[in-house]
């Protein structure tokens, strides 16, 4: 059967948590990117490590605790990154680093076993777990209308936070709701292509989608399609072949670059010969004026 993948109860779930993460990466990882801070969901996915071992030592739900911590995480990031000055690298080196160690020791402290582990360092589809869905679909309803429902706001400070101060925008509290959204999606994120590989999903679709795009709404919605377009054919694939489900759905996802880039190449030299032919006709248009220097004899 052509469908039979939809049959098992745990490809249902792992196919509604794919689309869910599918669209909201992206979604976040706009922003990011538009900040140069690419690598931001990286950092948060080794702060929530910590939470999935909290979670595991206190036997609760370790997608609930590694959202507290990682917004914890992401708060303390966006606080280092404005007023840490000279030393906010070391800080954030130190927070990344210990978020991590202490997450792996929590989790064996807690009982939990290297499988465990890996299920959430690089994504494991087949042990999601209703309740891990149903905690992925919240978490994305708040990501989802935080970058939809403010995405202007969002777009104005990621692009100049002094024109936005300027214009009004509360910018700080504006940061700070980026950082806490990112760190929402990382854990979304993490049930599917695992915390060390999140940071990808969030940024290279954005990355596939400039190449053709130039305005911030096509770069939005096209890196949207893409996501989840990736997201799903990993987890299809992987019901039918033994695979790594976070690293397919990565290397995908740069596939999908590395052959919008060379699709684009033609179209960006097309765009650059008409820009130098209408700033060619645009100079023909324009009469010569004389200089006072040129009346002047030496």
């Amino acid at each position: 059967m052509i469908m039979e993948f939809l049959e098992p109860a745990f490809m249902q779930r792992a196919l509604l948590a794919a689309v869910l993460v599918g669209i909201t990466a992206p979604a976040v990882g706009i922003f990011l990117v538009q900040r140069r801070q690419a690598l931001m969901g990286d950092g948060i996915g080794h702060v929530a490590m910590t939470g999935v071992g909290l979670g595991f030592l206190l036997n609760s739900s370790p997608v609930w605790m590694a959202t507290l911590v990682a917004v914890a995480g992401a708060v303390l990031m966006e606080l280092i990154r404005t007023y840490g000055r000279t030393r906010g690298d070391l800080a954030l080196a130190l927070l990344f680093y210990g978020g991590m160690a202490g997450g792996v020791m929590l989790i064996q402290v807690g009982g939990g076993s290297n499988a465990n582990l890996l299920s959430y360092l690089f994504g494991s589809l087949s042990t999601v777990s209703e309740e891990d869905v149903t905690a992925i679909a919240v978490l994305a309803a708040f990501v989802l209308l935080v970058t939809f429902g403010l995405r202007r706001q969002l777009f104005a400070v990621s692009q100049d936070e002094e024109f936005a101060r300027v214009t009004g925008l509360p910018v700080r509290a504006l940061n700070l709701l980026v950082a806490v959204t990112a760190a929402v999606t990382v854990t979304v994120a993490m049930r599917v292509v695992g915390l060390l590989l999140v940071s990808a999903l969030m940024v290279v679709p954005v990355a596939a989608a400039q190449q053709l795009t130039r305005s911030f709404r096509a770069t939005f919605v096209l890196s949207v399609v893409i996501g989840t377009a990736v997201t799903l054919t990993g987890t299809i694939t992987t019901y039918y072949q033994d695979l790594p489900p976070g690293s397919l759905i990565v290397l995908l996802a740069i596939g999908v670059f590395i052959v919008l880039t060379v699709l684009a190449a033609p179209l960006a030299r097309r765009r650059a010969r008409a820009a130098e032919a209408a700033a060619a006709a645009c100079d023909a248009r324009v009469p010569l004026t004389r200089r006072p220097s040129d009346d002047v004899t030496v």
